[in-house]
């Protein structure tokens, strides 16, 4: 078949492959001039698993799918009982420790009282050895005079050197209550060691009994329920899994000329197939730096036409609030981009809201 131009089949079909590319690149002109870009997409919201931090079995779950939670709200219960009286075991362990401390206490008391009397039996022991000095210098005296016998001197000089003794032994003795004393405190500090250690494997377990309800991170729908009652899940088993509604966006593609001009915080103009007589409005939170459908090397104007950037438009949470029952992630729709500032919107892109 030839056409008037003398162009042949075979070169009408490249040129209908070529336009087909451009459309699946997103390249189609969007009717709304040079100043105005517009990509295709579907609407996302953030996603947040439910897991569990510890493995155990599910006890019970007290949302279903399609749920709407609040922030804190209880969404399951894992079995805590083996918790629970691990938890009964450090609590016992934190009373005996009490008990050991209390008895170390009372050791030390008895030590120091212990000290105490070694330390007056010490002064007694002195003022025996310093009347015992006085009378053997006395005798000494009177001897040396022959006022009195040698074997007086004899008795005197014994009973000193007896004094002295005692003296020593009670100055030993304190030195030993001493150290009982710092035995019975370090016996304090073990037992006081011991309480914190038990108090905390008792805040843990506490903490673990409280991580075993678990509670929705934030607002949201319930979407899938993953695991079901009576599953035993490893840490980190998912059990359900949420959409949070007031982080809503559309993620759509770009052509690098294009997407090399949008600013993050740019306005956006959404239009949902399923509602197109609303227009939402959204603001650019996300340009990617890396292209999407990229050939491996790029090298000519045309093959660089091809590179596609992914654009993230985020609606304004305290928008979706007021509709948030109404949200739906999954459905499709357009994005518009005004990439020239002095541009004005049209008129039928004006934000236009369900009252």
């Amino acid at each position: 078949m030839k056409f008037p131009n003398g162009r042949t089949l075979t070169w009408a079909l490249a040129v209908l492959l070529a336009a087909a590319a451009a459309a699946w690149y997103g390249l189609r002109p969007s009717g709304l001039g040079e100043g105005f870009a517009s990509g295709n997409g579907r609407i996302e919201a953030t996603e947040v698993d439910v897991a569990t931090r510890m493995a155990g079995r599910v006890a019970e779950i007290v949302v279903d799918e399609g749920d709407f939670v609040t922030q804190g709200q209880v969404l399951a219960r894992m079995d805590t009982q083996v918790l629970e009286a691990e938890l009964a075991q450090a609590r016992a362990e934190v009373r005996r420790a009490e008990n050991a401390k209390l008895t170390a206490q009372a050791l030390v008391a008895q030590r120091e009282s212990e000290k105490v009397t070694a330390a007056a039996v010490v002064r007694q022991r002195q003022a025996e050895l310093t009347a015992a000095e006085k009378r053997f210098a006395r005798t000494r005296t009177l001897v040396a005079r022959n006022a009195m016998p040698q074997q007086q001197l004899d008795d005197d000089r014994a009973v000193q050197q007896s004094a002295e003794a005692a003296l020593a032994a009670a100055r030993a003795q304190v030195l030993s209550a001493q150290a009982g004393v710092e035995a019975a405190r370090s016996q304090v500090i073990e037992a006081q060691s011991a309480i914190e250690a038990a108090t905390a494997s008792t805040v843990r377990l506490e903490a673990d009994i409280d991580d075993s309800v678990l509670r929705a991170p934030r607002a949201g729908r319930v979407q899938y329920r993953i695991a079901q009652p009576g599953e035993v899940l490893g840490a980190g088993g998912r059990v359900l899994n949420m959409v949070d509604l007031v982080d809503v966006y559309m993620t759509f593609f770009l052509p690098a000329n294009q997407a090399g001009r949008v600013v993050l915080g740019q306005d956006v103009r959404l239009v949902l197939d399923a509602a197109p007589q609303y227009v939402i409005p959204a603001r650019v939170t996300y340009v990617a730096s890396v292209a999407q459908f990229t050939p491996k090397t790029v090298e000519t104007a045309s093959e660089r036409e091809k590179l596609m950037f992914r654009v993230k438009a985020r609606i304004d949470p305290e928008l979706l609030k007021k509709y948030v029952t109404a949200v739906k992630t999954g459905v499709p729709g357009m994005a518009y981009l005004k990439l020239d500032r002095e541009a004005q919107w049209p008129e039928h892109l004006d934000v236009k809201v369900p009252q």
